[in-house]
């Protein structure tokens, strides 16, 4: 395949994921993916299809409906030096399996004094937009950051969900990959070959100068057409998608606020108590001399995720409302207003 051919070749996320799974499998004997209906049906949204087949039973594996287990299956095989994937379906599940999470995965590094690895990937599904309703479509991640020992990837696009899972899985500590139900049908660029993204590493997605806009996941794309929009009204919006939220690329967020001296931060999640506010509050300790205003958030509402598709539709930051965040930060009113 030529450079030309590289470039223009377009995946869905979902297919990105997949076909990063494939080929790491053939890379390296010691992956194997388990969850459930990760082998027989692929997955329940097809991000685990033909593994079983190309790899065998033994490498796609179909567990039993036990977070817990999944997890604790996932802890046991990478300590005996496996490299496995675990699914949990939804990212509502985690909570199911915080034990395993918390106080075992992320802290045996640390129990046996750096000597151990545990080269886990937890994979998941995030976000609303599907009426899931409130137990399958949540957004835990601030949650999931709390947690020292974890790393947590929450990618937006098909080209960094690739080169995001290969890193993740071949990283040496416990790593939870989310993606976002909405995006998995989103086509983009991907590079055939096995790529890595470095965790860790945020991207400036657009270029600006009057305020910085902080996002990730689905809220990438909401704050694109936000910024687009602003334009029109003569805001220059810089957009950086975070992709690792933990580590966070707090570099990266700094030296955008002291270019444009204003800061929006964008997630799907709950405002309150939000990765928002964490964010705030390191660009408000590094960045305070820069800040020309108070640093914004956008948010969901305290309230669980509603099943009505209406409603839910409120209930996710718009485009609109994301504007309305940045306008009210930069000091503009809303056009004829």
């Amino acid at each position: 395949m030529s450079a030309t051919d590289t470039q223009t070749r377009e995946l869905t996320c979902g297919g990105a994921f997949n076909e990063a799974l494939h080929q790491l499998m053939a890379e390296d004997p010691d992956i194997f993916v388990a969850g459930e209906d990760v082998g027989g049906v692929g997955g329940v949204f097809g991000g685990f299809a033909g593994l079983q087949d190309a790899h065998g039973a033994m490498r796609a594996v179909d567990t039993p409906i036990s977070e817990q287990a999944i997890i604790g299956l996932g802890i046991g095989a990478a300590v005996t030096g496996l490299r496995p994937v675990v699914d949990l379906m939804f990212m509502d599940f985690a909570l199911v399996s915080m034990d395993q999470i918390a106080n075992q995965a992320a802290k045996l590094k640390y129990m046996f004094g750096g000597k151990a690895k545990l080269p886990m990937t937890i994979t998941t599904a995030g976000g609303a937009g599907l009426s899931a309703a409130a137990q399958h479509s949540q957004s835990l991640e601030a949650m999931l950051c709390h947690v020292p020992g974890l790393k947590v990837v929450m990618p937006s696009t098909p080209h960094d969900i690739k080169g995001l899972l290969v890193a993740s899985v071949r990283d040496d500590n416990p790593t939870i990959f989310v993606q976002n139900k909405r995006l998995f049908g989103m086509s983009g660029p991907v590079p055939e070959e096995l790529y890595e993204i470095p965790l860790g590493q945020a991207n400036v997605v657009r270029e600006g100068a009057d305020v910085t806009v902080v996002a990730y996941s689905r809220m990438l794309h909401e704050s694109m057409a936000a910024a687009e929009r602003l334009a029109g009204e003569g805001i220059d919006c810089e957009v950086i998608d975070l992709r690792t939220v933990l580590p966070l690329d707090t570099e990266t967020v700094a030296a955008s606020a002291r270019k444009t001296n204003r800061v929006v931060i964008v997630h799907e999640a709950v405002r309150f108590a939000g990765l928002g506010a964490e964010i705030a509050a390191e660009i408000q300790e590094s960045c305070f001399d820069y800040l020309d205003a108070p640093v914004g958030r956008v948010g969901a509402p305290f309230t669980p995720v509603p099943f009505s598709p209406s409603l839910e539709a409120e209930y996710v930051p718009s485009p609109k409302r994301i504007a309305e965040g940045i306008r009210a930060t930069v000091g503009r009113p809303v056009p004829g207003a």
